[in-house]
């Protein structure tokens, strides 16, 4: 009994030291990273406003080290992850076609961006160079790569939209300069039975390597309506006959096909089509056949057209 009574107190004081010794462990820590140390650290550079007509591919340096006095705890948060800093592409120089950045225009650019607790004692002293490319701008419109499929009974009604239709295209001259449109990736609309909107990716040619859209993705949409169909039978006019002849159509009347929405439908009659044969656009003086053609046609349709395109005639004198 007396033994395991030690042992309970071996243990409990085992946890107190450990205890006390995690807890100083843990100030010193803290202290530790409270004081301000001078040490190196890298910093990621972004390069942000660019000149207008030029194309920003690279810059002779992405990373610079630095030396710095900083507190420890912000020492600390570099081994993690590298401070950014911005490069004002608007400050740099240009010599001929070369653009670059003096060190004492980088310096002070870096130091506005670094906190009160943090100084800058020592910077690379190497030019930064870019390498910006001239541009050219041209809006050139968008082409869609769809495929379609519609159920049955089912019509696009009216034209599928783009939004947007036209984008601005910015490249070096010999990349964009023959290019007349810029066409979407191929797309498959299965069994459509409903109204449809869908994003599109834009198709980019590999060619393209120094060349930016302006958006990389369209909105394409359309209505999709049930349409049914309906024949109508429509007398035949013969028109041109010379006036000493009269002329007999076989068959009289022939069958207009008309698809439309079923509203739509209801609403037509046989009058508002008219189907004419042209004496004169007879193949021959020796054709049994006259050519008909839909002369008249009412608004509102999908689609019209003839059954039969030409008809047997015989001629009477009058």
């Amino acid at each position: 009994m007396i033994k395991s009574i030690k042992r309970v107190l071996k243990k409990r004081k085992a946890k107190v030291f450990f205890a006390f010794l995690g807890c100083s462990a843990a100030i010193w820590f803290i202290n530790a990273l409270s004081q301000t140390y001078v040490s190196t650290a890298a910093f990621d550079l972004e390069y942000v406003n660019f000149p207008d007509g030029y194309l920003f591919k690279g810059a002779s340096k992405n990373e610079m080290d630095v030396k710095i006095r900083a507190g420890g705890f912000q020492f600390l948060g570099f081994n993690f992850k590298n401070k950014k800093v911005s490069i004002d592409v608007a400050e740099a120089e240009k010599n001929n076609s070369k653009f670059y950045v003096p060190e004492n225009r980088y310096r002070i650019q870096i130091e506005k961006q670094m906190t009160g607790s943090m100084a800058l004692l020592e910077i690379d002293d190497d030019t930064l160079f870019l390498d910006l490319l001239p541009v050219i701008i041209k809006k050139l419109p968008v082409r869609p790569r769809v495929q379609m499929n519609l159920a049955q009974n089912y019509l696009l009604d009216g034209q599928i939209r783009m939004t947007p239709d036209t984008i601005s295209v910015t490249g070096p001259k010999d990349e964009i300069d023959s290019i007349t449109q810029i066409r979407t990736e191929k797309t498959t609309l299965p069994d459509l039975t409903s109204d449809f909107v869908e994003e599109l990716s834009l198709f980019r040619s590999p060619k393209l390597k120094n060349t930016t859209y302006s958006v990389n993705t369209v909105v394409l949409s359309g209505k999709i309506a049930r349409f049914s169909e309906k024949i109508f039978e429509v007398p035949v006019t013969v028109i041109n006959l010379p006036d000493d002849l009269d002329v007999k159509t076989f068959p009289d009347r022939v069958s207009v096909i008309c698809k439309a929405k079923m509203k739509r439908l209801k609403e037509l009659k046989q009058t508002d089509f008219q189907v004419v044969a042209d004496y004169k656009a007879k193949k021959n003086e020796a054709s049994e056949e006259l050519l008909l053609e839909l002369r008249k046609k009412p608004e509102g349709i999908h689609s019209v057209k003839l059954k039969e395109t030409e008809v047997e005639y015989i001629i009477k004198q009058k």
